[in-house]
């Protein structure tokens, strides 16, 4: 299975990147190869985000949506997602927030498999590339929002 990890420190609040991460309707603004997107349901329980949501991303000749349970734990300042429907076999992706003074620093674990072999061969050769563009995006996107707001 491919398994990738990217880690950044951006100058924001804790709680401004994990509303950005939690926007998942504006992902396919920003993020590379995320076409469209849908949130389903969203509700909160305990000290839960429940959100249930489609992703579409895609390159060249390969287009497909896929399902997930998003969770975000305000007590850990964690987001944990698994697939639900798609063409995913498995999907394990952790996101984990810490601030220190004016710094966010996050983590970002993705653990997936695709159903489709030869696509999954494929993917596991360009992952990590794929995840540092998109740990990439999200880090901009963080920037051009919340830069100027920290003052």
């Amino acid at each position: 299975m491919p398994k990738a990890s990217a880690k950044r420190s951006i100058e924001c609040k804790k709680e401004q990147l994990i509303d950005l991460v939690l926007d998942i309707e504006k992902y396919p603004t920003f993020i590379p190869y995320c076409l469209d997107s849908k949130v389903h349901e969203k509700k909160e329980q305990d000290s839960l985000l429940l959100i249930v949501a489609d992703l579409t991303i895609g390159k060249g000749f390969f287009k497909d949506t896929y399902k997930s349970d998003v969770r975000y734990n305000k007590k850990k300042d964690s987001i944990y997602v698994t697939n639900l429907d798609g063409p995913l076999k498995h999907l394990e992706n952790n996101w984990y927030f810490k601030q220190v003074d004016d710094i966010t620093e996050v983590f970002f674990e993705v653990d997936f498999e695709l159903k489709n072999k030869f696509l999954n061969t494929v993917m596991t050769k360009s992952f990590q590339y794929g995840l540092d563009k998109i740990a990439d995006a999200f880090q901009k996107r963080a920037e051009n929002l919340f830069k100027n707001a920290q003052n």
